[in-house]
């Protein structure tokens, strides 16, 4: 029986390498000779940089750099001299991981650091860099990125503004440089959001109260946002704001493509052409496919992980098992996704803390009792 895991870690408990291990232990309870192939996953977001190094030779690149407030961290990236590529994970400058929780605030966050690591990455060399988004403690627009670049924003008085959340509203002015980026040079937004900059399906309105936001800070952050895209489009006649994954990380997608020129691809399918999962896929008898995150929500179909995972199990006719601590989605519509199953492993009876302490022996429980009564049958 041949097995296949390419599940996401369950942040603040497990690795997505333990994940694994807690999936092939549990089932190997029952199933012994079956045989499992990891492959490294990520949608763009937190773990990107670990996806991309399991598959490709990159030398690792340790860079200073503001955090996201404002304060010096050390974070890394990867460059790939054979190809001039560079892989940059947005988390590790911007991410929420960087702050304690009281100290999350997008009014006062920025993406000054991520851009700063893509000015070090192209100082490197790199030709093309991508970008992994996801994870961010921020909802600047990329304002932080521009800034990084020499672009200027300016309040209605003229005075130089910071490149945060609560700025979005009062910038009047975008001063651009004279070269944003070498020729040659391109950047690309990696992720599998498809909300767009503003409005109630977008950056502030669905991400922003997840980064510590209240219903006063998400409708200026909204506003804000709102703003600003009229502003780029009258002084730098770029339209983007209602472009699908335009809010992505609190509209750092649209920062990279109106002050970067990026272009957007998907996280999980670029991560698939990565690992080479389709052609292992296409090559091999595969019994079952395993993904999974710590939890599965609403947004876990529109365009994350698990939608990808389960999109390549129905092209390859192969049956999808989620494994999750707590799943609040609508169960019919994963079935409908393409899930055959959703495992959770959470004890509802136990506080969170207690769960995520546990979380390697609990999901390793579930997934013995599932298979106790539901064994595959496989080559």
């Amino acid at each position: 029986m041949n097995l296949v895991l390419i599940p996401d870690k369950f942040k603040g408990s497990l690795s997505a390498d333990e994940v694994c291990d807690a999936i092939a232990e549990g089932l190997g309870q029952h199933q012994p000779a079956a045989r499992f192939r990891r492959f490294a996953a990520s949608d763009g977001g937190d773990g990107f940089l670990d996806a991309v190094r399991a598959t490709r030779e990159v030398s690792l690149h340790t860079e200073v750099v503001s955090g996201p407030l404002g304060r010096e961290i050390r974070a890394e990236y990867l460059l790939d001299p054979a190809s001039g590529e560079a892989f940059v994970e947005m988390a590790l400058a911007s991410g929420m991981v960087l702050l304690e929780e009281g100290e999350r605030d997008p009014l006062q966050t920025s993406t000054l650091g991520t851009g700063q690591l893509i000015r070090s990455a192209v100082g490197q060399g790199a030709r093309r860099v991508y970008v992994g988004l996801g994870g961010s403690a921020t909802n600047d627009a990329g304002m932080g990125i521009a800034a990084a670049f020499g672009f200027e924003f300016l309040g209605a008085d003229g005075r130089l503004l910071r490149p945060v959340g609560a700025s979005l509203g009062e910038v009047s002015r975008v001063v651009a440089p004279r070269e944003v980026l070498p020729k040659g040079v391109e950047v690309v937004a990696v992720n599998d959001v498809s909300n767009p900059l503003w409005g109630p399906n977008g950056a502030a309105c669905v991400y922003a109260p997840q980064k510590g936001a209240g219903p006063e800070a998400v409708e200026q952050l909204d506003r804000g946002l709102r703003h600003l895209d009229q502003v780029v489009a009258r002084q730098l006649g770029l339209e983007a704001g209602t472009e699908a994954g335009a809010g992505a990380a609190g509209g750092t997608a649209y920062g990279l493509k109106v002050f970067l020129g990026a272009r957007f691809i998907g996280g999980t399918d670029f991560v698939f052409r990565l690992n080479g999962i389709a052609e292992y896929l296409e090559e091999a008898a595969v019994d079952g496919i395993f993904t999974g995150e710590g939890r599965i929500d609403s947004q876990s179909l529109q365009g994350k992980l698990i939608q990808g995972v389960t999109a390549l199990g129905a092209e390859h006719g192969i049956p999808v098992y989620a494994v999750c601590g707590t799943c609040t989605a609508n169960r019919e519509a994963l079935r409908d996704a393409g899930l055959t199953a959703v495992i959770e492993a959470a004890n509802p009876g136990r506080d969170l803390q207690w769960n995520m302490a546990h979380a390697g022996e609990l999901v390793r429980e579930a997934v013995a009792r599932y298979f106790a009564d539901h064994p595959i049958s496989g080559s």
